[in-house]
């Protein structure tokens, strides 16, 4: 994970309702064959660009929150290493499972869970595995990485499946969950925020988010503002599979604000990557934005746990 957290620091979700270009047969999102070609196409493209530091290698095979920041972070390392990584390790994903859903239309999507070289602990204690949400937005495009989720290998829960062994999916505006796909972003940039504390149980990415965020909010002559907005819509949208015990398991975005104001003499900190994303010139404050993809387990009734998140900066704004 360390290697990509270095690049990345720096459709509305098609179920079996959706129906475009006249397309309304329920049928596959994809073949095995085929979504182990878009993953191989994927960790290609993603690996010449980590070794060139170049975005416009894996540009075509990444959108949504994890293209976002990824092409920040690339853009960022290129203007500080411009000669590219010198400690490139190509990513390799192996013993994969792909999760599959049966749809109509368009966009169609699917989820590779993999194993990862970047943990350094296989099968060990510390084991990961990475959830890979794939999506593709018509007959004539390319399958593109939208997001990326880590879990411990032995928290990724049981997917129901239906007599064939396809996954099966969560409708965005599905009202039988604690709280739906579509509505999730918006309801954790509220909880963020201050509102909501019911709909999310504790955690790092919860209560932990929010205490640290209050505990650095003021001090040594700095003072902090955020501000969080959802993403839930094209290339942000949530998508659900849902699990064995009852559960969804969904994909989300949302997009985050740090101001950052400091009092006359106090210096405002800023790293070589994060200067290459710097626009305007600092003088008393600064704004920095992140793209998060978020990972939530919810419930038919109950707390929605979040055990994952990655997040990368994607811009500054000196004022």
């Amino acid at each position: 994970m360390a290697a990509l957290a270095t690049a990345t620091v720096l459709t509305v979700g098609a179920s079996g309702c959706v129906t475009v270009h006249g397309e309304r047969e329920v049928v596959p999102s994809a073949t095995k064959a085929e979504a182990a070609r878009a993953l191989s196409a994927f960790t290609d493209a993603y690996n010449r660009a980590d070794q060139a530091y170049d975005p416009a290698l894996d540009a075509g095979r990444v959108t949504g929150a994890f293209g976002a920041t990824t092409q920040a972070g690339f853009a960022a390392r290129h203007v500080t290493s411009p000669g590219g990584n010198p400690q490139h390790s190509a990513l390799a994903l192996t013993d994969t499972r792909y999760l599959i859903p049966r749809q109509a239309g368009w966009p169609r999507w699917f989820v590779a869970d993999t194993d990862s070289n970047r943990d350094q602990d296989d099968r060990g204690p510390n084991d990961t595995r990475w959830l890979l949400l794939f999506t593709r937005g018509g007959p004539d495009q390319v399958w593109k990485l939208a997001y990326l989720s880590v879990l411990g290998a032995g928290d990724v829960p049981a997917f129901q499946q239906d007599k064939n062994g396809f996954a099966e999916p969560v409708r965005p505006d599905d009202a039988t969950f604690a709280v739906a796909p579509k509505d999730l972003s918006a309801d954790y940039v509220s909880y963020l925020q201050g509102g909501k504390p019911p709909v999310f149980a504790d955690g790092d990415h919860t209560s932990g988010w929010r205490a640290a965020r209050s505990k650095n909010a003021v001090g040594n002559g700095r003072v902090s503002q955020f501000v969080d907005q959802p993403l839930s819509e094209g290339d942000f949208a949530p998508f659900g599979l849902r699990t064995a015990d009852g559960r969804a398991l969904v994909f989300f975005a949302a997009r985050h604000f740090e101001r950052q104001t400091v009092a006359q003499g106090v210096r405002l900190d800023i790293s070589p990557d994060e200067k290459a994303l710097l626009s305007g010139e600092v003088h008393s404050s600064l704004t920095r934005e992140w793209i998060s993809n978020e990972l939530a387990l919810v419930p038919p009734k109950g707390q929605v746990v979040i055990p994952n998140r990655v997040q990368g900066l994607i811009s500054l704004k000196g004022e």
